[in-house]
């Protein structure tokens, strides 16, 4: 058997072991909490807009901020309840490049090869700015035989896909080969671009991004874990999107892609930040590159008609933050199920 078919054949077999673990129990889809806080009114208006979108649903939190007034809407939970925030943290890594910029760390042309060790390898030329923009050229995730299995494994357990090593990360990434220079997702991207920044500062990832931008922006209850170590006992779980519980997601040295855990207070101060252009590293909510026909990139944020967003998901966990400084408005909606809320951060963002 020739390496490939091999690679197909060990694949498939986890595939079909994992479908057994997943048909081990039949999930009961939670259903969105009856137990509502908060302005009545926003209340009632997520309720309907959830309704319009079903899917498994369970504890949301929402914040909509217009200049200095802040109203919520809790379903089963409060402004203090712990959420995975996903791809979010995107966000967090584009404004530690911004700051790091403003404080001559690293310029947007400094090539990841002078702070990873990649050597000769294409991914080493890759620059900063095309990391923070999702213009590197670098895939979605590495691909790989092992990769594969753990990801397959990972969904039908519904657990963790991540948990590398940064050596282990920056050894995947020299593998791959890159592809055009244009907008193209990448998670890896924002990995290398997190671990890169925190060798340039000499510090890891979580201290950085605790150091930069939730200290000063307030964030006490804010934190990057790479492992379940650091987790508090009883950390909130999630669900997938057919409604089975999720295992928490942290990541390990691909942390800076999506790991952050915060809670509802603490998003609509940071979203406030960026509203008000007081957060660290704000020049990376700027546009400064196309992003698909219909948007613009600037590091990690995206605006729409004038929205700026992101989104964010892990298997338990979606988020969705977005501003728009014309408007005065921002949205935060943080939801403890796979389902997305993206509809929901538009509506609201467009209702005033």
């Amino acid at each position: 058997m020739n390496r490939s078919r091999k690679t197909l054949a060990i694949a498939i077999a986890a595939a079909v072991a994992a479908f057994g673990i997943g048909a081990a129990a039949i999930p009961r889809p939670p259903a969105l909490s009856a137990q509502s806080s908060g302005d009545a009114e926003l209340v009632a208006e997520v309720r309907a807009l959830l309704a319009q979108n079903p899917g498994a649903r369970d504890r949301v939190s929402v914040a909509v901020i217009d200049g200095d007034t802040v109203r919520e809407a809790h379903f089963g939970a409060t402004d203090a309840t712990e959420y995975e925030i996903g791809s979010v943290t995107k966000t967090v890594t584009g404004s530690l490049l911004a700051d790091a910029i403003e404080r001559g760390e690293v310029e947007a042309q400094t090539p990841l090869g002078d702070l990873l060790e990649l050597g000769s390898s294409p991914a080493a030329s890759v620059t900063l700015e095309e990391l923070a923009t999702q213009s590197s050229g670098l895939p979605r995730l590495p691909v790989s035989a092992e990769k594969i299995i753990t990801s397959i494994v990972a969904n039908y357990r519904a657990a963790d896909p991540y948990g590398s090593t940064v050596d282990e990360l920056v050894a995947s990434a020299r593998e791959v080969e890159l592809g055009e220079k244009e907008y193209l997702y990448s998670n890896l991207g924002f990995s290398l671009l997190g671990n890169a920044l925190a060798e340039a500062a000499h510090a890891d990832y979580p201290a950085l991004a605790a150091e930069r931008v939730f200290g000063p922006l307030g964030m006490d209850d804010t934190f990057v874990p790479e492992s379940t170590d650091d987790l508090a006992d009883g950390a909130p779980t999630g669900f997938t999107a057919s409604g089975r519980s999720s295992d928490p997601w942290t990541l390990g040295a691909d942390a800076p892609a999506g790991s952050v855990r915060s809670t509802l207070a603490d998003m609509a101060g940071y979203a406030r930040a960026q509203l008000d252009e007081t957060a660290p590293g704000v020049a990376a909510t700027e546009p400064i590159a196309d992003a698909g026909e219909s948007s613009t990139i600037g590091y990690a944020w995206h605006t729409t008609d004038g929205v700026t967003w992101h989104n964010g998901a892990t298997g338990g966990f979606t988020s969705w933050v977005g501003f728009d400084r014309d408007s005065g408005r921002a949205v935060v909606v943080l939801n403890n199920t796979a389902v997305p809320v993206d509809e929901l951060g538009f509506a609201l963002m467009g209702d005033n």
